[in-house]
């Protein structure tokens, strides 16, 4: 299959000027995959562009399995735990991110457009989750993101979104605890989520 998607991170508006793009809106991304177009391919729509996700490695995978399991544990019916699922966080961004608590409700007709927490596992993708997805997650109003960090075994936790991101931004290592602000009384041990990197 032909790929004619491209990611661009451009230094100014005037790099940009240089690649003719033509974007897509969220609504015109959803048909196409309802017609199938992209089924054997993993993409997200970022910014109107279409990007292509990174292949997940055991450490990934794992990384992603414990949040999970911790999550819908703890968190039992007063959220959604969303795994590697679209969410819907403008007219021209559907990201799927790899953990996401949304609010409780019926999404069989539409994707979610909030979330309490978004979680990125980062390993080659680490550049684009703290410039892309960050930038992208605060102006979506999303106020808490992590990035659990596996080649350094930490999670950073980005708080106090903005138009331009998250103003606070704090790294914690193994051994620490880390509490989600939506769910105070959740205890996360970053060993626990973070420790596949050894």
């Amino acid at each position: 299959m032909r790929r004619w998607y491209a990611f661009w991170v451009g230094n100014s508006s005037t790099d940009q000027s240089i690649l003719a793009v033509r974007k897509f809106k969220r609504v015109e991304y959803d048909r196409l995959v309802d017609f199938g177009l992209f089924e054997d391919e993993r993409i997200e729509l970022i910014d109107g562009l279409l990007v292509e996700m990174s292949p997940q490695g055991a450490r990934h995978a794992h990384a992603v399995r414990q949040l999970n399991m911790l999550f819908t544990r703890a968190i039992g019916s007063r959220a959604l735990v969303q795994v590697q699922s679209p969410l819907a966080v403008g007219d021209d961004s559907e990201p799927e991110p790899d953990v996401a608590l949304v609010p409780s409700g019926d999404y069989s007709l539409a994707h979610p457009t909030r979330a309490l927490l978004v979680v990125e596992v980062a390993d080659d993708s680490l550049r684009k989750d703290r410039l892309v997805k960050a930038r992208l997650y605060a102006r979506a109003g999303i106020p808490e993101y992590w990035i659990v960090n596996l080649p350094q075994r930490t999670i950073e936790v980005h708080r106090d979104a903005g138009p331009e991101g998250y103003s606070r931004v704090t790294t914690h290592n193994p051994g620490d605890v880390i509490n989600p602000e939506a769910f105070e009384d959740l205890k996360v041990p970053v060993s626990d989520i973070a420790s596949a990197a050894k």
